[in-house]
């Protein structure tokens, strides 16, 4: 098994610390769980380097004046941490010995995507995630944000699925990442469309054309959607396709880490998943699930 997206830092603190300790600390516990290795994989617009090229990005006229003080107070927040001093860490802790592979969550940027490749190039990462937060400036996962979640009420839910899904398919088409993170995190907040087939299979259709990994995370039970990433229709049309999965916890905390990693693996196998994909230096090799646990 792996843990292929974890972070450092929960989003409730702006407080960036990076210390070999708590990589070890991370190992140490998915390796108790059966998880042969991890990937760091923290925000990239956590780091001051992304700010210094993507601040404002909100100030787009697709996104609603109410929603950007919000969207700029959240972005001030959280990028405080080096990029430099993150990338060195976690390869100081790989020469270690600690099974750590270097990665970033991306975030979808419209028309911001080759600013993006060109902050990133030069930089040794093994797996780059993309993900979809917000659409036009409406951060519509934020749960502990009352702003945010009030959109909810205001928009209709197939037109968000539609959004996220439209938000998806650029992002994948770009290839700035290797694996789509929690690809229906639409449905974080429990709205989901009555009939989610048609976003299904362009999700699907998405991740095989662009033949980018797709992972399956545990952090959707922890979350009012109460299911994994992705629901049981998009795994099996993902399967069908041939597109490769990682697996991941998506945690923020070390109690997170490989959360229900056993329940992933035993979802897999009935999807009839045997290999997993895993990265260094962005290359692809698989690496074997394993059986499901008595």
């Amino acid at each position: 098994m792996l843990d292929y997206h974890l972070h450092l830092w929960p989003h409730t603190t702006a407080q960036t610390p990076v210390a070999l300790e708590q990589v070890a600390a991370y190992c140490e516990r998915a390796q108790a769980a059966g998880v042969v290795e991890v990937a760091l994989t923290e925000h990239l617009f956590r780091f001051v380097q992304a700010d210094r090229v993507l601040r404002d990005f909100w100030a787009d006229d697709r996104v609603p004046p109410a929603l950007r003080p919000s969207m700029a107070e959240y972005w001030s927040f959280h990028a405080t941490a080096d990029l430099d001093h993150y990338v060195g860490t976690v390869l100081e802790a790989r020469r270690q010995g600690l099974p750590v592979v270097l990665g970033l969550e991306v975030d979808y940027y419209r028309g911001r995507m080759e600013e993006v490749a060109s902050l990133l190039e030069g930089y040794p990462f093994d797996v780059l995630l993309g993900s979809v937060h917000w659409i036009d400036g409406w951060r519509f996962d934020d749960l502990d944000d009352a702003l945010s979640m009030a959109e909810w009420s205001v928009r209709e839910v197939d037109s968000c699925w539609d959004a996220y899904t439209t938000a998806l398919e650029e992002l994948a088409a770009t290839r700035a990442c290797d694996v789509l993170a929690h690809p229906d995190v639409i449905k974080v907040a429990g709205h989901r469309p009555g009939q989610p087939k048609e976003w299904w299979d362009r999700i699907a259709d998405a991740a095989s054309r662009n033949r980018l990994a797709t992972e399956v995370s545990s952090a959707g039970w922890r979350k009012p959607a109460g299911e994994q990433y992705p629901a049981d229709g998009l795994l099996s049309r993902l399967a069908a396709r041939g597109v490769p999965f990682t697996t991941a916890s998506d945690a923020h905390r070390l109690e997170h880490v490989a959360d229900r990693c056993e329940d992933l693996r035993a979802l897999l196998r009935a999807a009839g998943v045997d290999r997993l994909t895993a990265f260094r230096r962005r290359q692809a090799h698989t690496v074997p699930l394993g059986p499901v646990a008595p």
